[in-house]
């Protein structure tokens, strides 16, 4: 299982690196539509559409990116379209958490299909549009759900149920505690300082989220931190829900070692479209 992992680690790293850092943000594009578009075919079979509806499914959202391209938005300014996103995400994700498995089962299947599409198209596009700002720029949301779920697990593993009596989502995520979220906080907070004053001893240009978030103020940027790491748990947890409704462990095992795409990308999923939505203001 071990090696499986890294291997598979390593070959996404081999594909990703050198499609981050081209010049041109096409390869990244590209790759990043395949992966996508491949958890468009994931999300379909969860929701217990056939084999053949899926790949559909996946090629409606790999149609979606490419028009998206083709009509310039990666470069757009998209503020109402990203505060209409995040908005959404806000509220689903506060549902369908609330309402549990079966509420979201209830839905018709069609709406799941299609809202579940939807929401993978404005990831790629919000991560697509965070390349075109810069690397650096997109790098440093990634690394924020990243350390949000690497200070998550450590601060968990050591203190949960120790300041807190009850966990966070035990009936979808009995392993996620009250401590790790707020270490996971901690993480964001520490790798934000630190990175700041790289985007300054550096003069990286363009500037990071972080730094970005710290010119709107103090209170923003806290504020900020912590609403970005809290949805990333969002995402976590929200796609546990639809695994847990599925009866299934992992989304697909597209990823050997690793499960899906869709295990790989759920906190990204809200927090994407939710910090181009912070910093929606600013320009491109």
């Amino acid at each position: 299982m071990l090696r499986q992992r890294i291997i598979t680690a390593l070959v996404l790293l081999a594909i990703l690196l050198p499609a981050t850092f081209y010049p041109s943000a096409l390869p990244f594009g590209l790759v990043t539509l395949v992966l996508l578009a491949c958890g468009a075919w994931e999300w379909a079979r969860l929701n217990g559409f056939s084999f053949r509806a899926a790949l559909r499914s996946g090629a409606v959202c790999a149609l979606l990116c490419s028009a998206a391209w083709y009509l310039g938005l990666p470069t757009a300014r998209l503020s109402l379209f990203w505060t209409v996103m995040g908005g959404f995400w806000v509220l689903a994700g506060a549902w369908t958490l609330r309402s549990g498995a079966q509420a979201w089962q209830a839905l018709p299947k069609t709406l799941r299909l299609a809202a579940g599409v939807v929401l993978l198209w404005a990831a790629w596009l919000a991560v697509i549009q965070a390349r075109f700002i810069g690397i650096n720029f997109m790098l440093s949301i990634l690394v924020l759900v990243w350390a949000a779920d690497i200070g998550a697990y450590f601060s968990g593993r050591a203190l949960g149920g120790k300041l807190f009596a009850n966990k966070l989502a035990p009936s979808i995520s009995p392993g996620k505690t009250w401590e790790g979220v707020l270490g996971g906080m901690g993480a964001v907070l520490l790798v934000a300082l630190l990175w700041i004053v790289a985007d300054r001893q550096l003069a990286v240009a363009p500037s990071s989220i972080y730094s970005r978030l710290l010119a709107m103020g103090v209170p923003v940027f806290v504020l900020g931190l912590a609403f970005l790491s809290a949805m990333s748990v969002v995402g976590d947890l929200v796609e546990s829900l639809f695994k847990r409704a599925a009866g299934v462990k992992d989304s697909s095992n597209l990823l050997p070692g690793h499960g899906g795409v869709l295990d790989r990308v759920d906190a990204l999923l809200p927090t994407l479209p939710l910090a181009m939505m912070l910093i929606s203001g600013g320009s491109l």
